[in-house]
């Protein structure tokens, strides 16, 4: 071994931990491209835990991220089909907001989180996952929670299972007027 890749290895050492997670493949590669649309399956359901949906009302609804950024990572979006945010009625944006408000609170107080990421990508040019149906990400932040594994290993750990931030989420949900 040369002196420069044994100054590497210091630098960077080749062992690693390994994280499987087979069933994010196809949606990392798109090969499973669903024939419906995952929202508005979520939406039609009497289902809700198996479509994480922690809220929905006629017009809007809450629901967790398949495959989240963090802890509590959450997606509110409307009921209806549509992929454009000037298409949404008047009544639909006014909800789809109050539920972003009431996301951050209840995300705050579930999570003590320092801060939060709100967004909404529209349309696949500007990175939208699922552009035919608009969705406004809410994800809670930490001081530290992006470490060297997103940088290194292109990774993110997230320490907490979708069932158990279902179960943190959906209590606080349920006591919001529909």
């Amino acid at each position: 071994m040369s002196k420069s890749s044994r100054l590497l290895n210091d630098i960077w050492p080749q062992e690693r931990d390994v994280f499987v997670r087979p069933d994010r493949l196809k949606y990392v590669r798109r090969a499973a491209i669903p024939k419906t649309c995952v929202f508005c399956e979520a939406a039609s359901t009497t289902q809700k835990k198996s479509k994480l949906v922690v809220y929905r009302s006629d017009a809007a609804m809450v629901v967790l991220n398949k495959y989240p950024y963090n802890n509590g990572h959450l997606l509110v979006l409307p009921t209806r089909h549509i992929g454009e945010l000037e298409e949404l009625s008047v009544d639909e944006f006014a909800e789809i907001s109050l539920l972003v408000k009431e996301s951050v609170r209840i995300l705050k107080k579930v999570y003590t989180c320092k801060g939060l990421n709100v967004g909404l990508n529209l349309g696949a040019a500007a990175g939208a996952g699922i552009p035919d149906h608009m969705h406004y990400h809410v994800v809670p932040r930490w001081f530290g929670d992006t470490n060297f594994f997103p940088l290194i290993a292109e990774t993110k750990l997230v320490v907490e299972s979708l069932s158990t931030t279902y179960k943190k989420l959906s209590n606080e949900f349920k006591k919001l007027k529909k």
